[in-house]
């Protein structure tokens, strides 16, 4: 090739070279994932704890993910597990009948507080309460048939060491780990954020139990009827498979947000909150949902 030519052709390829250089969007000054998630947490008032993983490609992310945190409702997911492990092995039944009674009544959440003494349900419509509006006392009835140790037990056997339940909603039925003083601070139940996610990912995999009943699992979660943390704004746009818990100081949530860009799990609690507020606005409810975005943004493929 004569020099002249490959003059021209240097010049071409090194035109061709500083185009696509700048037309590749620049990121050096571009906040990181967990400078963005940091920002979120260091203008909240209360302590933040956070796992995260996009199930498809498995990047994840995690703020305080392995340390212990209160459950609130979200320990009704490993009752859930246990419940379809008690039937799978036909120690259970899904039509075996529940009794319930003034007695057994729990307020907060749910419905059942408004049936009548003596209404008769089964093991499933119990089970699809605790889960799709966290009925409390279908909890209790729940725990009553299973137990809170054998919920642990399954814990346990699954490899999940920190997540327990300890009494049922209100208390009564103590579990063993509930009489460890270290645990009593915690109230129904106490996880990590990390194993929260490595359970609903088992579920999201067909891993629990079975294939038939993770899918059922997952369908149960879809119908839970309390958007306002993870997802918030996303509600009614993209699938959304959890479960949510709430205190008077505390928020958290776990579940599934099935996006374009990958379907992303996760776990978050807000907790120690300096004031008491119930409503759709409580400050930890907006700040989960705004991590969520954060979160999908960051870990999207």
């Amino acid at each position: 090739m004569k020099p002249f030519s490959q003059f021209l052709l240097s010049v071409v390829l090194l035109s061709c070279v500083a185009q696509a250089q700048a037309s590749r969007p620049t990121t050096a000054s571009s906040p990181t994932l967990d400078e963005r998630v940091r920002a979120e947490v260091g203008a909240f008032k209360g302590k933040v704890y956070v796992y995260a993983k996009n199930l498809e490609t498995g990047a994840t992310y995690e703020l305080n993910g392995d340390e212990r945190v209160k459950t609130a409702s979200t320990i009704k997911l490993a009752i859930m597990v246990e419940a379809f492990a008690r039937v799978a092995e036909g120690r259970a039944k899904w039509d075996d009948e529940l009794v319930l009674t003034d007695k057994k009544k729990a307020g907060g959440s749910g419905i059942l507080f408004e049936f009548h003494d003596g209404l008769k349900l089964t093991l499933r419509d119990a089970l699809h309460l605790m889960i799709v509006v966290s009925d409390n006392t279908a909890t209790n009835l729940v725990l009553d048939e299973l137990t809170t140790d054998a919920v642990n037990a399954r814990m346990d056997a699954l490899g999940f060491r920190q997540t327990r339940v300890l009494r049922k909603v209100f208390g009564g039925g103590v579990s063993k780990a509930g009489n460890d003083p270290a645990l009593k601070p915690y109230g129904l139940g106490v996880t990590t954020p990390h194993e929260m996610v490595t359970l609903v990912e088992k579920i999201y995999r067909g891993e629990m139990v079975s294939r038939d009943a993770s899918k059922e699992m997952i369908e149960i979660m879809k119908r839970q009827q309390y958007h306002g943390g993870i997802g918030r704004t996303l509600n009614g746009v993209v699938p959304i498979a959890s479960k949510h818990g709430a205190l008077d100081r505390l928020r958290s949530d776990v579940g599934i947000i099935y996006t374009k860009r990958g379907p992303i799990a996760m776990a978050i609690t807000a907790d120690d909150m300096p004031d008491v507020n119930w409503t759709d606005d409580n400050p930890g409810f907006l700040l989960l949902s705004r991590l969520s975005l954060i979160l999908i943004d960051g870990l999207g493929k």
